[in-house]
């Protein structure tokens, strides 16, 4: 597989504060890599820098897409790679579809805009898509407004907007979030199909470590703008090296257990300060040392296996 997206150095800061500091990740063509933790680490922000959503942030560093450098394209020329190219599933159907255009219209708008389909074909091939991701009578739901429809039909009227240019790498923001158990599987599946079928490649941002384990091909743990671990799926969930990703992993229920005592958790929370240039899960972790005050790098533990810790298990 050859390297499709190339992240170095990514920092995004709003003022003083730096919500993403300095994270480095790659994507393959085709592969998908889950962006895991706990919310408020910047794993939304991650997607929307790259994406070029986000105002009266200084973001910097690269993000090479295909070969070009994102971060440095002129507003224009970056809307249209994303949304052709680059297609993005956002967290909330409810609130990123707008609620006074007809769902069709809004999918139609992306065919027209980036395919220069006329106003009847750019019709008939949101229908397709509709069909495509699972909407029962695709052409009547053309004409539906998003409040008319559930939060599963509005996340796949999403996903059909965001397919429409059968982009090469697709972006989704906790895409079962709002969803019940049953939905979030036809989602999930979904996606999946659609990742092989077009051959996208797929960055999975979420905070469900089960969501991560039967999707994605390789992850990445982030804490508090960092990265911490990152690993093929079965050797992170096998041993993962990291002891917040040892504590994200503990904290999963197990519906297995015989015992029904209170689960596992993490004291603390990601706001939670750590002295200036410590480790940033310092102040929660419960191996924390004196070295922990200087914040290690992102360092081999395994072969494909990198961890930000200075005790990281082997």
């Amino acid at each position: 597989m050859s390297r499709l997206l190339d992240v170095r150095d990514l920092t995004v800061a709003f003022g003083s504060s730096r919500a993403v500091d300095g994270i480095s990740f790659t994507l393959d063509e085709g592969e998908t890599l889950g962006l895991v933790g706990e919310s408020g680490c910047g794993k939304s922000t991650t997607a929307l820098a790259i994406m070029g959503l986000l105002h009266g942030a200084t973001v910097g560093g690269t993000a090479l897409f295909d070969g070009e450098q994102l971060l440095a394209l002129k507003p224009a020329a970056r809307r249209e790679i994303c949304g052709a190219r680059i297609g993005m599933i956002f967290q909330d159907p409810g609130t990123s579809l707008h609620p006074l255009i007809r769902v069709g219209d809004q999918v139609a708008d992306v065919l027209r805009r980036h395919r220069g389909l006329s106003r009847t074909d750019a019709r008939a091939a949101a229908a397709r898509l509709f069909g495509d991701v699972g909407i029962a009578a695709p052409e009547r739901r053309l004409d539906a407004w998003p409040h008319e429809l559930s939060g599963g039909m509005c996340q796949r009227v999403m996903i059909a907007q965001a397919i429409a240019c059968n982009p090469r790498l697709l972006l989704t923001d906790e895409p079962t979030t709002a969803l019940d158990v049953t939905v979030q599987a036809q989602i999930l599946e979904l996606i999946d199909g659609l990742r092989h079928r077009l051959g996208m490649a797929v960055l999975l941002i979420t905070h469900d470590l089960g969501v991560v384990a039967g999707q994605a091909d390789r992850v990445a743990v982030m804490y508090a703008g960092r990265i911490a671990e990152t690993a093929g799926t079965e050797a992170l969930f096998a041993a993962p090296a990291h002891p917040y990703t040892r504590g994200l992993l503990a904290a999963v229920p197990d519906m297995g257990r015989d015992d029904h005592g209170p689960l596992a958790t993490i004291p603390g929370g990601v706001g939670d300060a750590a002295p200036a240039g410590a480790c940033r899960f310092m102040p929660r972790c419960p191996d924390a040392r004196d070295p922990c005050r200087a914040a290690p790098p992102l360092a081999a533990v395994r072969p494909d296996h990198r961890a930000a810790c200075w005790y990281a298990t082997a």
